[in-house]
């Protein structure tokens, strides 16, 4: 895929995007003006057969505004959480109101960390955007900050766009920016080159990464933009970064004003929904031949692992690590806790006078395992 295959019904017949607060809101509210010109792009695209799903930000900047918070309403959660539950209704109205125009439906859905984590809501989830993109209405999702805690949150829109843009089988996500795309350094700095492509986002790649979001107003910023490319890529769906502060903003990313980065070969669903989680309930760190080992497609066993860490129960979701700390796999474990201490490094011989029962095959079966 190109940049301009984003444009392509054939090359890419169901796209996400996302919207930055930034984007969306200045200091004088709603940026309408700007906000009309994109749903044009929006049902431009509709017309030329691409089905469009929206992943809004933009509701704790305006609800902070009609209450007049501090800090844009992230002064604490309490203020995140008034906010968002008074911006919200401003934002689905304005997006209903211009869609509508183009004579297109829109579709509102609030979604927590737990709605795309949790196997059963996340095929609940996957299965309403399928009928609703089905029945011709354009989904505006965005992240139910009015509920959702510290703990069990995306934090920002990027990564939900990615998660979003995995459940449904999108072939793409664009993300709007205030940047024309990855910098090899800070944007700012003398001589920075945006790269065009990236095949592969490697350590060098994530250096290039500034953590800080450019306008204040949101909560992303280039890292977890590139969080959000590696969760696109395992599920086998390209991502795009470019500049939402200009005219015709998907136009220009087409005409190759942006950075993509391609899609990995796509993984099962199934694999992909668990690479993709977000929220790990603990770690398993393994030596090097157990991590050549998963490397060649094998099972986790014992006499691998080095360290645990985290408190979980048999069928949680784990991060296998490498000694240099490199997140090598994510798999579902066979055992809690307290057995996998008991049995690190242990040969699979063990286990059973170990446990004083029969043990399983694995500690992290392959087929419950996927590679990153």
């Amino acid at each position: 895929m190109t940049l301009a295959d984003l444009g392509d019904a054939r090359r890419c017949e169901r796209l996400v995007l996302k919207v930055g607060s930034a984007l969306l809101v200045d200091d004088r509210g709603a940026r309408r003006a700007w906000l009309a010109a994109l749903v044009a792009e929006i049902a431009a695209a509709r017309a030329r057969g691409q089905q469009v799903i929206v992943v809004s930000s933009g509701a704790i900047a305006l609800g902070a505004r009609k209450l007049g918070l501090e800090k844009g309403g992230r002064g604490s959660l309490a203020d995140a959480q008034a906010a968002a539950a008074v911006g919200q209704i401003a934002l689905s109205g304005l997006w209903a109101e211009l869609l509508e125009a183009h004579g297109l439906t829109a579709a509102q859905l609030l979604l927590t960390l737990e709605d795309l984590e949790d196997r059963r809501r996340y095929l609940n989830a996957t299965a309403t955007l399928g009928r609703l993109l089905d029945a011709g209405a354009v989904p505006v999702i965005n992240e139910n900050d009015s509920v959702a805690t510290q703990e069990i949150r995306f934090g920002d829109n990027d990564r939900l766009a990615a998660r979003v843009a995995q459940a449904a089988r999108a072939g793409a996500v664009v993300l709007l920016s205030d940047v024309d795309g990855l910098y090899d350094r800070h944007p700012a700095e003398p001589g920075a080159k945006r790269l065009p492509l990236v095949r592969t986002i490697t350590p060098e790649v994530r250096a290039m990464a500034s953590p800080v979001s450019g306008s204040g107003m949101g909560s992303g910023g280039m890292i977890s933009k590139l969080q959000a490319a590696e969760i696109a890529q395992l599920a086998g769906i390209a991502l795009a970064i470019g500049n939402g502060h200009v005219e015709a903003p998907l136009a220009r990313i087409a005409a190759g004003e942006g950075t993509l980065f391609l899609a990995r070969r796509r993984a099962a669903a199934r694999k992909a929904w668990l690479g993709g989680r977000l929220r790990l309930k603990g770690e398993i760190v393994v030596d090097a031949g157990a991590a050549a080992a998963l490397g060649k497609g094998s099972s986790l066993l014992a006499r691998g692992i080095v360290r645990v860490s985290g408190d979980f129960q048999r069928g949680d979701a784990v991060a296998i690590r490498d000694g240099a700390g490199q997140t090598l796999a994510h798999g579902l474990i066979e055992y809690d806790a307290g057995e996998c201490t008991r049995l690190l490094g242990r040969h699979s011989s063990e286990h059973a006078d170990i446990l004083g029962y029969a043990p399983r095959s694995a500690i992290v079966h392959r087929d419950q395992l996927v590679l990153l």
